[in-house]
């Protein structure tokens, strides 16, 4: 992760627009979100919101604070990448053919990415993982020709069987 880079996991209620307001916070102060997934919880009635960005320390630490005030915010978690689980999905088509197929399909069974579709002209992967072996795969990918790609961003969350979550002002809860 680049210096400066934080990853957040919001816990909030599953309502309309709760994205909108906790994106807006983000985005009035200058940050620029580099990931941002969303999903259900176990919980039905709550969503998890995770997102990365970059920025100034303070400037972001007072966005958490607004963040948390939120009614729809139930907890805001700043996760440390050593003790949490990060990771993307990448779907990705290269020109493939008889060529250069075999080398492709090495690669791909290098890095465990599953052929996912194969035509006469292209071979499309799915590849799960960390963020560094997405880039790493798409780096060795470059040098054929990447038709079209889609990546989904960082979800993350904390490892262990501890449910208990460090919030922004340094207080434990737990869900």
């Amino acid at each position: 992760m680049k210096k400066n880079t934080e990853v957040l996991s919001l816990l909030v209620d599953n309502t309309a627009g709760v994205l909108t307001r906790i994106t807006s916070l983000f985005g009035r102060r200058g940050f620029n979100i580099d990931s941002l997934t969303v999903s259900a919880t176990e919980n039905p009635l709550i969503s998890r919101i995770t997102i990365v960005v970059q920025g100034d320390p303070q400037i972001l630490e007072q966005v958490l604070l607004q963040t948390a005030k939120l009614k729809t915010t139930r907890k805001v978690i700043v996760l440390d990448p050593s003790q949490s689980v990060l990771r993307e999905l990448l779907l990705i088509k290269v020109h493939a053919d008889e060529t250069n197929r075999a080398a492709i399909h090495e690669i791909a069974n290098i890095y465990k990415a599953k052929i996912i579709d194969l035509s006469i002209g292209a071979m499309t992967m799915e590849l799960t993982g960390e963020p560094d072996k997405i880039d790493g795969f798409m780096e060795i990918l470059g040098q054929y020709e990447i038709l079209e790609l889609c990546r989904t961003g960082i979800t993350a969350m904390e490892r262990g069987s501890d449910f208990r979550a460090r919030l922004t002002d340094g207080q434990e809860s737990g869900v």
